[in-house]
């Protein structure tokens, strides 16, 4: 099977063809032969150039006229490509952003990225098009150019790009080279207003809504958004959003619902930020009620009315040792009268036990083992009645007739 990754005749005329702007045409001359072997000729047209070739279906014929092609062909050659330069690239595809977080998280430095203004580009020979005094209506378009400031500690690095993200692409790699070779600073306890500096760093990072939320959340107050006016054209709406915040509102406007609740939130949160701080409370420490030591069940008289085998696990089980371990030793006698003989372990102990049948021979195993290890006998089922033979049901029952007689 050939290598799906190489490319076929047909594919390399293609892209002859395609750099030397021409336009390959394949056409069926004729077919022969019986219809289990037929035998297809193939015209291969490239500019003036023409190729033929047979083969047993037409795909094979187009591509051995291709084949041809390629080895006679006069037009030029398509130059090799040239591998991708990968100069710009991460290895292992990290971006620089995604590395600059984890290098300052080890300096514990936050990286604070800050959209600007875009600054004017006055390029005059882009702009216009000096064919006459009055000719000026022929513009350039002049590509837009994001900018952001990246600040790092005390260090700042300004990015830009064509897009934001490339612009903060830009800012994460000037600040990687500038702080890869420095060393980690150390982390001095932080004091009280220090610590209000990284809160208030913290929340530049964060929206305007998420603020409100977590001041609300804080001082249990309630938030409501709330569109009030639609206005405008289809084209050019105007959407007016009122926030509630427990006793406080403010509105908000713009050509969006998202600009004008993000503008509405801006406005309130000034006034949010006015209330007095509030007073820490320290949470109470829970206290966990110990758990009672399990009770031993070691007594003598413990288990006593249960069934021996779960008596006998219970016990092992508080004793936190192996659960006794039993085994069928043997079973004899007639079918009719079988009798089965039981073995139970525990630990260095054996003992036996023989019944009619394999549960009653481990119920006796499981009590001569409780009476070995000093357990008082378990209290007694009733008493199953003992088999009695012909003979002597039949001398009862006699017996029982003349006593009747008698007492007549």
């Amino acid at each position: 099977m050939a290598n799906p990754k190489e490319k076929t005749p047909m594919c390399l005329v293609n892209e002859l063809a395609r750099f030397n702007r021409i336009q390959p045409q394949y056409k069926l001359l004729s077919e022969k032969g019986p219809a289990h072997a037929k035998i297809f000729t193939v015209q291969l047209c490239l500019g003036n150039q023409i190729w033929e070739s047979e083969g047993s279906s037409i795909k094979k014929a187009q591509h051995s006229a291709a084949t041809k092609a390629l080895t006679e062909s006069v037009p030029l050659r398509p130059p090799p490509r040239s591998p991708k330069d990968d100069s710009n690239s991460n290895p292992g595809s990290i971006t620089p952003t995604v590395e600059l977080n984890g290098l300052a998280m080890k300096r514990g430095e936050p990286a604070i990225y800050r959209p600007l203004d875009p600054k004017p580009i006055p390029n005059y020979r882009a702009n216009y098009n000096f064919r006459g005094m009055f000719n000026q209506r022929y513009h350039y378009p002049v590509p837009k150019v994001f900018y952001v400031q990246l600040t790092v500690g005390n260090n700042e690095f300004i990015g830009e790009g064509r897009t934001r993200q490339a612009a903060r692409h830009s800012a994460a790699m000037k600040a990687l080279q500038a702080l890869k070779n420095e060393p980690i600073p150390e982390r001095p306890p932080q004091c009280s207003e220090e610590k209000k500096e990284t809160e208030e760093n913290s929340d530049a990072s964060k929206s305007e809504i998420s603020l409100i939320y977590e001041i609300a959340l804080k001082r249990n107050l309630a938030v409501n958004f709330e569109v009030l006016k639609e206005s405008g054209p289809p084209h050019m709406k105007s959407f007016l959003t009122r926030v509630t915040v427990g006793e406080f509102s403010a509105e908000g406007e713009g050509n969006s619902k998202k600009l004008s609740k993000k503008r509405a939130a801006l406005s309130i949160l000034q006034e949010l930020k006015k209330l007095p701080v509030l007073p820490v409370v320290e949470k109470p420490k829970v206290h966990y009620k110990k758990r009672p030591k399990t009770v031993l069940k070691t007594g003598p008289e413990y288990g006593q009315g249960m069934n021996p085998i779960s008596r006998l696990a219970q016990i092992q089980q508080a004793k936190k040792e192996k659960e006794p371990e039993y085994m069928l030793l043997s079973e004899r006698g007639m079918p009719r009268r079988r009798e089965f003989i039981m073995q139970v372990k525990v630990g260095t102990e054996v003992t036996t036990g023989t019944g009619p049948n394999k549960k009653v021979a481990k119920r006796n195993a499981a009590e001569a083992m409780l009476l070995q290890l000093g357990y008082k006998a378990s209290t007694p089922l009733q008493n199953t009645p003992e088999k009695v033979s012909f003979s002597q049901a039949l001398a009862t029952l006699q017996a029982t007739k003349q006593l009747k007689l008698f007492i007549l």
